[in-house]
């Protein structure tokens, strides 16, 4: 094994632990606050003539004021297809449609329902560690794999020791992330 191959392993690992931080932070901002933000609406798929497609590709999402998502559609046919999708998506929305276009009155959150969405916040924020705890599981299987294998038991310690500091660094990443939308969620 050569030290090329093992950095290689480690730019990886590396790569993995960025998608897990990266997707953390997709699901967290999915997750309402009681403001008004269009990444609320990221992930609803609209029927658009048979075939779904994401909200922002049939229409203008865009926030009216901090309280209030405002949804132009391209086409006035497209009105009812995107209200349906709000509703089925679950997410306790209530879309008022004028004909031209869709408002959405973002309700006040119950401290019972803050509460929920602070576990749900923690909740993804486990799930990106487990990710980041099975790059370094994978990467140290290989360092210790390399190091039978003739790599320098030395240089070994050495990038294990890089590791677990680059393990640190994003877990100390996921906490921080997690924490700054508890206090998101918790502000009124």
């Amino acid at each position: 094994m050569t030290n090329d191959e093992v950095n290689e392993q480690y730019d990886e690992a590396q790569f993995l632990m960025d998608g897990a931080i990266e997707h953390l932070a997709e699901e967290l901002s999915k997750i309402r606050t009681g403001k008004a933000s269009t990444a609320m609406l990221k992930g609803i798929m609209v029927d658009y003539y048979g075939s779904p497609t994401p909200l922002n590709q049939v229409a203008n999402v865009s926030t009216a004021d901090s309280k209030t998502l405002t949804i132009q559609p391209w086409e006035k046919s497209m009105l009812a297809p995107i209200e349906q999708a709000i509703f089925a998506s679950n997410m306790g929305l209530t879309p008022q449609n004028d004909g031209e276009i869709i408002r959405i009155s973002i309700p006040p959150l119950t401290e019972e329902r803050r509460r929920d969405l602070v576990k749900q916040a923690k909740s993804n924020g486990e799930d990106a560690k487990v990710s980041i705890r099975q790059a370094r599981h994978k990467i140290m299987d290989f360092i210790k794999k390399a190091v039978k294998d003739g790599f320098p038991e030395d240089a070994g310690k050495r990038k294990e020791d890089e590791v677990e500091k680059m393990v640190k660094k994003y877990g100390e990443d996921v906490d921080r992330i997690v924490s700054g939308k508890e206090k998101d969620i918790l502000t009124i």
